[in-house]
């Protein structure tokens, strides 16, 4: 499942989306976040796809009232393509409240026989290129303090060929959403024209073994060596 993630900067996002408004207000690439600690990240929601604004993973369905009920609320970091439409947490969403979440790659974990700790590969796009995964939102709002905010789920489907080799437990991946089919994805209407656009990524992407970011607990992985080949990595390519 789709739980880490690298993000782009404010000015690659501009560099790279250069018909999109910039609203988004972190001017430093993250290299390394968990979504455990539900980060404000990049997208676009399909209610205005010419900006890119902040919004908040993890989805926060309407019968939560509180911030504190949302920080104990079930982990709603992912979504399935296959029960999306009937699961009760997204079911009501899926259809209208589609978006975008930008990343320059995303972490998975390998198991390896015989060994109790996974390995951590990085995925990323052949030129670096920014990536988009398909989110399923919600604003939440809390009822105590009024604060009114987006939040969202990556959906994931199964594995394509890369990833049911490096994901080889659950063989499942984040939405890629092609470039060319972000509009779509944004303005799909009804269930089956939705349906045929979660798919497994159809086309190339690279991955190399890194440090095992998905087990540390320091704090400190947002650091640029973070992405780089790590230097015990084994022969998995």
């Amino acid at each position: 499942m789709c739980y880490h993630v690298g993000s782009p900067s404010k000015s690659e996002l501009k560099n790279k989306l250069p018909k999109k408004k910039i609203y988004y207000p972190n001017e430093n690439e993250i290299f390394h976040i968990s979504g455990f600690t539900r980060p404000y990240l990049p997208v676009t929601l399909n209610q205005d796809a010419d900006a890119v604004i902040e919004a908040r993973w993890k989805l926060i369905p309407g019968w939560v009232k509180t911030e504190t009920e949302a920080n104990k609320y079930a982990n709603t970091l992912n979504a399935e393509a296959e029960s999306i439409f009937e699961k009760a947490s997204y079911k009501n969403y899926i259809h209208n409240n589609r978006g975008l979440l930008y990343v320059t790659g995303f972490y998975e974990p390998h198991k390896v026989a015989g060994k109790k700790d996974t390995e951590n590969y990085f995925i990323y796009a052949p030129k670096h290129e920014i990536i988009s995964l398909g989110i399923v939102y919600s604003h939440f709002t809390d009822k105590e303090t009024g604060e009114t905010y987006p939040t969202f789920s990556v959906i994931t489907t199964a594995a394509n060929e890369l990833l049911e080799e490096i994901h080889n437990e659950k063989k499942r991946m984040p939405l890629v959403i092609p470039e060319e089919s972000r509009d779509a994805w944004l303005f799909a209407e009804g269930k089956e024209e939705i349906k045929q656009l979660m798919i497994p990524y159809p086309k190339e992407l690279n991955a190399h073994q890194v440090y095992r970011v998905t087990a540390d607990r320091s704090g400190n992985t947002n650091r640029p060596e973070i992405q780089k080949p790590w230097s015990g990595q084994t022969s998995l390519f």
